[in-house]
C-alpha cells in the first residue's frame, strides 16, 4: 500500500505541472486576438470589451442566445440587427433601464418586455460596444459621454 502510495505522489505532482504550464497560455493568446479583432477602435474603447463579453455571457444570452440571433417571434436578434445599429444611445437606455416598447427589428415585430440588465452607464456602454463589435456587427462604438444624459430608473422591488 505504501509502494502505490509514494508512486502516486509523482505523478500527481507531474500532471499538475503539465497541466498548469499549458493553461497560462490560451489567455494570453485570446487578448492578443481580441485585441486584433478591435484594433480599429479607440483604446478605451478596446479595455471596456473583455466587460463586455462578460456581461454579455452572464445577462444577454438567455434571451438573445449566444450566437445572438434571438429566438424568433420572441427575443430579437442583436446581430446585424438595424434596431440596435441605428441607435446605440438608445440601446444603452435599454439595457439600464428595460423597455416595454415594441421593437421592429430587420423588419420583425417584437413585443416581449425587456427588464433592466445592468446598473451602470459603464457597464451598459461596455455591452453595448461587446455587441456592436460582434456577432457580424460592424456597429462602431457608443462612449460614456453620448450617455451621460440618461437617467438610471429607479428598480421596482
Amino acid at each position: 500500500m505504501k509502494k502505490t502510495s509514494l508512486l502516486l505522489i509523482p505523478l500527481f505532482a507531474i500532471t499538475l505541472i503539465l497541466t498548469s504550464c499549458g493553461g497560462g497560455s490560451q489567455p494570453a493568446a485570446d487578448q492578443a486576438a481580441a485585441k486584433g479583432q478591435y484594433a480599429d477602435l479607440p483604446a478605451d474603447i478596446q479595455a471596456m470589451m473583455p466587460r463586455g463579453e462578460e456581461i454579455y455571457k452572464t445577462k444577454c444570452t438567455v434571451c438573445h442566445q449566444a450566437t445572438a440571433l434571438g429566438i424568433e417571434n420572441v427575443f430579437p436578434p442583436l446581430s446585424k440587427a438595424d434596431y440596435l445599429l441605428a441607435d446605440k444611445v438608445r440601446a444603452v437606455a435599454q439595457t439600464l433601464n428595460g423597455s416595454r416598447l415594441d421593437m421592429t427589428v430587420n423588419g420583425k415585430v417584437y413585443s416581449q418586455e425587456m427588464v433592466p440588465q445592468v446598473d451602470t452607464r459603464e457597464d451598459a456602454v461596455a455591452v453595448i460596444n461587446y455587441v456592436l463589435n460582434n456577432f457580424g456587427n460592424k456597429g462602431g462604438f457608443v462612449t460614456l459621454a453620448e450617455v451621460q444624459g440618461i437617467e438610471i430608473k429607479p428598480r421596482a422591488k
